[in-house]
């Protein structure tokens, strides 16, 4: 949401609160809206619309806050979240398909995919009802937010059903405890490319449209995922994940793999190359400094997973080798890459 829109408000309704009365504030509602009132002193109420339908509850704004707040149960359960309260911690869990978020009481900390994202006005427990801020609506939940007036209208976000294809190159595979919060990272490692956060609706198949679970991905394999087009401004970045379709028709598990800089290349007198590669190891068993050297059937790809020439394996390259769990005992060990991705380097 552009929080601009709600910047200008807020300020535009505390002016108005200065110089008018609350009957006249009351004509600035929609003629569908329930009528607001004024909360208690220095509150002022705001009615609610969802998709043009309004809200019994309302929401509230502090003469001087930076946002008004909106009742959280009665908006998200309009909006087909469902909702775990926890006594102990005072907290809640939302979830809708693969967008999953945790609010508590008192915490500008709003878990978004396994990170906090602060939107400068805490969670508030009124009574039985807790109030997050307007922008929790847009930046958390990815629906469409204006204030106007003493109103605040919420539309659901129709963009957000179009799907965005992305491929490459599993880096990264983690699974949550409690299932929740599972995600695979592609084109890149570390801070590099793309998180797919997944959910329960997502669909996991191979290229000839066999069904997979989550648990037959695996670092190495080339995919193509519909995500959303909405992400987070974390880096990398996160986006909630419709399908992850495994486009690899050999598939091998076990992969170990190495994100780092091509140290040396080397050619043996058969013609046979290899490279010595150093950088971070992907996995626990995966090695920080390798020697790998390329088969026939080694794989060199792009970030994308598109099929590249092997002669850009150069010494400075920025790669990704994956390879068998079959080593030397050298050192460096050496082994034989399965796939190797060549991103691209910085001007």
């Amino acid at each position: 949401m552009n929080n601009n829109v709600l910047k200008t408000s807020a300020v535009l309704l505390t002016l108005s609160m200065a110089l008018t009365t609350g009957s006249v504030l009351a004509k600035t509602a929609p003629a569908s809206s329930v009528q607001h009132s004024v909360t208690s002193a220095g509150q002022q109420a705001f009615t609610i619309e969802i998709n043009g339908t309004a809200l019994t509850d309302t929401g509230y704004q502090l003469l001087g806050g930076k946002e008004p707040l909106v009742p959280l149960r009665a908006m998200a359960e309009a909006l087909g979240f469902k909702l775990e309260w926890n006594s102990k911690t005072k907290s809640v869990e939302l979830s809708q398909g693969n967008i999953f978020t945790t609010v508590k009481t008192g915490e500008d900390r709003y878990v978004i995919n396994r990170m906090y994202t602060p939107l400068g006005t805490a969670p508030v427990l009124k009574g039985d009802k807790l109030y997050v801020p307007a922008s929790f609506v847009s930046e958390v939940l990815h629906q469409s937010v204006s204030v106007k007036g003493a109103s605040i209208l919420i539309q659901t976000n129709i963009q957000d059903q179009e799907a965005v294809i992305d491929t490459g190159v599993i880096t990264s595979v983690y699974q949550s405890e409690s299932g929740k919060y599972n995600s695979v990272q592609i084109q890149g490692a570390g801070t590099d490319g793309i998180i797919l956060t997944v959910g329960p609706d997502t669909v996991f198949k191979s290229a000839d449209g066999g069904t997979l679970a989550f648990t037959d991905l695996h670092i190495g394999m080339t995919v193509q995922a519909a995500h959303s087009m909405i992400s987070t401004f974390s880096l990398p970045p996160q986006t909630p994940t419709y399908s992850i379709t495994v486009l690899d028709q050999k598939k091998q598990a076990n992969l170990l793999g190495t994100a780092g800089i091509v140290e040396e290349v080397l050619k043996d007198a058969d013609g046979s190359v290899s490279f010595r590669l150093k950088g971070d190891p992907l996995t626990e068993p995966s090695q920080s400094e390798i020697v790998l050297r390329l088969a026939a059937d080694t794989e060199v790809v792009n970030g994308k997973g598109e099929a590249i020439e092997s002669s850009s394996l150069v010494k400075g390259a920025k790669v990704i080798g994956f390879y068998t769990p079959m080593m030397t005992k050298s050192l460096p060990p050496i082994g034989t890459a399965v796939k190797i991705v060549v991103q691209p380097t910085q001007p």
